[in-house]
């Protein structure tokens, strides 16, 4: 079992930034894949970013490649998402997951294992 408990979302105006932090707790965070996704509302949810186990493999969606960097850091548990430049269609619940199952960079929904609660993103414009 593991557990992720999301942080950093807000409110920001459009061009502004925020980071959004993921701790994990349960089991050896430094060997699994993981990632970040996000949902509008009456949208389905999409992949954001996806970071191999060591750091080493990285991989973004096109509409926030530039924008967007996803890191972690094992000694802590975490993993973080910076997002800058942020648009009005940045809006969403932001989630991030974990696969126990690899240590690679995976971008589907289904091939994640566990999910945390989910923090809200809301961007003016």
């Amino acid at each position: 079992q593991v557990q992720l408990v999301e942080s950093g979302g807000g409110l920001v105006q459009a061009g502004g930034s925020l980071r959004l932090s993921c701790a994990a707790s349960g089991r050896t965070f430094s060997t699994y894949g993981m990632g970040w996704f996000r949902q509008a509302p009456g949208k389905e949810r999409e992949f954001v970013a996806a970071i191999a186990w060591n750091g080493g493999n990285i991989y973004y969606a096109d509409s926030v490649k530039g924008r967007f960097t996803i890191s972690r850091d094992n000694a802590q548990n975490t993993v973080y998402l910076q997002m800058n430049s942020l648009k009005p269609e940045d809006t969403a619940v932001y989630y991030c997951a974990i696969n126990v199952r690899g240590s690679y960079y995976y971008t589907r929904v289904r091939q994640y294992d566990y999910w945390g609660q989910g923090t809200q993103v809301t961007v003016s414009s």
